[in-house]
């Protein structure tokens, strides 16, 4: 791979991982200025609020999805990249500035609403445009690899929001986190974004894209009628993110929550664990990619299915009751390993199925309507589960969206030989395609 492919993912990459550090360090924090914006007294339901808010930035998500999939698909994947990192910079800036319950008393959860708004708006284009960006610059044999890094940068901005979280509980105080350092990762991510946007300013548009005939004389380019004409992979990527991005979720955003409100661990060894099984999971997946790009995408998603289908209960059940560092790490480690299967080429596989004037769109808007529907509510959902007194019901919830993913994994198309350049050509009306690369 040439310097300047490098050049490609590492521009697409950096923006991706400072969105998701913004988009993150809000579920990681959430424990500590839960409180800050509404009245105290019932702790559960205070995270319960704040996570509710949470939720809506998914569900800003399909607007997001559908916005910024337009202006990638008719203004380029560059303009889409851009106008994504400005938003996440503004409602990186709104929290961190955002007043509290003692001062402006539910004043400061509207802020905080509005800015959870942007932030779903943001991701919700950002997830396309740089899937789209990531899967079009790379060769043919390598867009499994390339494609990779997305969950490498967006693994990474966790990484960074936790390893924030960890140096800030063991140099500040409880009180201190409670009333005023959990700003602190706000206003890192609003500085990021920053730099970030003038990266992409910079960067250079995908050669599948430039060389698009009637880029920019199409109409119906990157519409929703458009988009209609490939309803079957829309619904597509609809089932094949249901069960990956809930059990992404639960394993990332929502373990160490698990661990410390449910395992009974401390907050530090809680943050401790997931810093670590990230890291590792954050390795895995250039070389799951790479896999992909030689065995194809569906046995990969076939066997995270099987496993998350199976493995989820056993795994939580024993999470539970793990106790200290290294079983909850072994434990979490294995989970990770089984979703590997799906984050490290969902990408690339949803890019695959469109042609280049609906790619950003048709990625966008469906994969943002699953996670509004499963990704976004799941931290929501466990803890309903455990506020009712039956939390096992989480777990087979999420080993029940997996097996509905399994049945599309399997019964779905493989798209690794699949030429960018023609997808769509024939049979445009019913949204197939099938003209693909030599094997």
């Amino acid at each position: 791979m040439g310097r300047e492919q490098w050049k490609k993912i590492w521009v697409g990459s950096a923006g991706n991982m400072v969105e998701w550090f913004d988009w993150f360090v809000y579920a990681s924090f959430a424990v500590y200025f839960a409180d800050a914006f509404f009245p105290k007294g019932n702790d559960t339901a205070n995270l319960m609020n704040t996570m509710g808010i949470f939720a809506v930035g998914f569900f800003m998500r399909p607007v997001g999805g559908w916005v910024l999939g337009r202006v990638g698909d008719r203004k380029g994947r560059k303009a889409a990249l851009t106008l994504t990192v400005t938003l996440m910079s503004a409602s990186a800036i709104l929290i961190a500035v955002a007043p509290t319950y003692g001062v402006a008393g539910y004043g400061g959860v509207a802020v905080l609403l509005l800015a959870r708004m942007l932030q779903g708006l943001s991701v919700g284009g950002e997830y396309a445009a740089s899937a789209t960006y990531l899967t079009e610059a790379s060769a043919p044999g390598r867009r499994g690899f390339a494609s990779s890094f997305q969950y490498v940068s967006m693994t990474a901005g966790q990484l960074l929001g936790l390893g924030l979280q960890i140096v800030l509980q063991g140099t500040l105080s409880e009180d201190a986190l409670h009333s005023w350092a959990w700003r602190i990762p706000f206003i890192i991510g609003a500085l990021g974004a920053a730099i970030v946007f003038y990266l992409r300013r910079n960067m250079l548009e995908t050669e599948v894209y430039a060389e698009d005939e009637g880029a920019q004389a199409d109409p119906a380019r990157g519409t929703l009628k458009a988009l209609l004409a490939h309803k079957r992979e829309a619904f597509l990527v609809i089932a094949l993110t249901m069960g990956g991005t809930v059990a992404y979720y639960t394993y990332t955003t929502y373990l160490t929550k698990y661990l410390s409100g449910s395992a009974g661990m401390d907050k530090p060894t809680a943050s401790l664990v997931s810093f670590c099984a990230l890291f590792l999971f954050m390795c895995l997946q250039p070389l799951a990619g790479k896999l992909s790009d030689r065995i194809g995408r569906r046995p990969l998603l076939i066997t995270f299915a099987v496993g998350s289908t199976f493995l989820t209960v056993p795994i939580m059940t024993l999470l539970k009751h793990a106790g200290s560092f290294w079983p909850a790490l072994g434990l979490s480690m294995l989970a990770l390993v089984v979703i590997t299967g799906y984050t490290s080429i969902n990408a690339c596989v949803k890019a695959e199925l469109f042609p280049t004037g609906i790619r950003a769109l048709g990625v966008a808007l469906p994969y943002a309507i699953a996670n509004a529907l499963f990704g976004g509510t799941a931290e929501y959902v466990a803890l309903w589960f455990k506020k009712g007194g039956i939390e096992s019901g989480y777990y087979w919830y999420v080993a029940g969206c997996a097996a509905v993913s399994l049945i599309v994994y399997v019964t779905m198309r493989e798209t690794r030989t699949i030429d960018l350049h023609q997808v769509g050509t024939q049979d445009a009306g019913e949204g197939s395609d099938t003209r693909v690369l030599a094997s």
